[in-house]
């Protein structure tokens, strides 16, 4: 198992969002440079970095960033995502030494992008399944699209992703704990591993979601618990490693 420390990128600066709201932003450091190397000192062994701009804008913005991390880590695995929306930036991420692209919006409004890029830069490619009550949300979690978690997920399997990132957004943020149930849910409905977001608040939770590993849980992503200090990483870390990781 993966306990992976998210660096979201806005404004240049290294903050978190609650619910995904761009109005409502706690800044955790003024360099993300510095964040990533916070956690990959503490031996994190993957990052989650998201340019919440680009997000928003449908293109990189925060790129500079992103590849100045990928240089000073080159051995260390990056899943990246935030306003990746063709082929050209998905290259030159991976390009710069980012291992795993994340799509988003575009993999839900155009789904034969996901399999062309399946094609074109196998095991690369994750899909980003952002949802409340089932449903996916799509544009910088703004909107509520009528896809269900389920079918959208197993479709993108059938594309050759390489994993599913699935944050329940209802949760992200806001330190209430992860949606175990949905997750199990999802993981046992795939056989593509499935990455854990949103929610993480402590040791506990890290624990919950250790306990369905064996449904196809590869990791869990933690941000603004690493950052507040409700988990402490390295204790999160040490339970993580007792469990065995699925395939990726």
């Amino acid at each position: 198992m993966l306990l992976i420390p998210a660096i979201d990128i806005k404004d240049g600066k290294c903050v978190r969002l609650r619910q995904g709201d761009m109005g409502d932003t706690t800044i955790f450091d003024d360099d993300p440079v510095r964040a990533a190397r916070r956690w990959v000192e503490a031996g994190a062994e993957r990052l989650h970095i998201v340019d919440l701009d680009g997000a928003v804008a449908g293109e990189p913005v925060n790129a500079d960033l992103v590849h100045r991390i990928a240089e000073e880590f080159p051995e260390l695995p990056i899943q990246l995502g935030g306003g990746i929306r063709d082929e050209d930036t998905v290259e030159a991420y991976l390009n710069a030494g980012v291992q795993y692209v994340i799509l988003g919006t575009k993999a839900v409004n155009e789904p034969h992008f996901v399999s062309d890029l399946c094609v074109e830069f196998p095991r690369h490619i994750i899909v980003g399944l952002d949802a409340k009550d089932g449903k996916i949300a799509v544009d910088g979690w703004s909107k509520l699209s009528k896809h269900d978690l389920i079918d959208l997920a197993q479709q993108f399997e059938n594309d050759g992703v390489e994993a599913i990132l699935y944050t329940d957004i209802a949760r992200d943020g806001m330190l209430t704990g992860v949606n175990i149930e949905a997750t199990r849910e999802l993981a046992e409905a795939v056989r593509i591993p499935v990455i854990a977001a949103g929610g993480l608040t402590s040791l506990d939770d890290v624990k919950a979601v250790c306990e369905i590993a064996d449904s196809g849980i590869i990791g869990v992503v933690t941000g603004r618990a690493i950052y507040e200090g409700t988990l402490d990483f390295a204790q999160g870390l040490e339970l993580v490693r007792k469990y065995p990781q699925a395939s990726a």
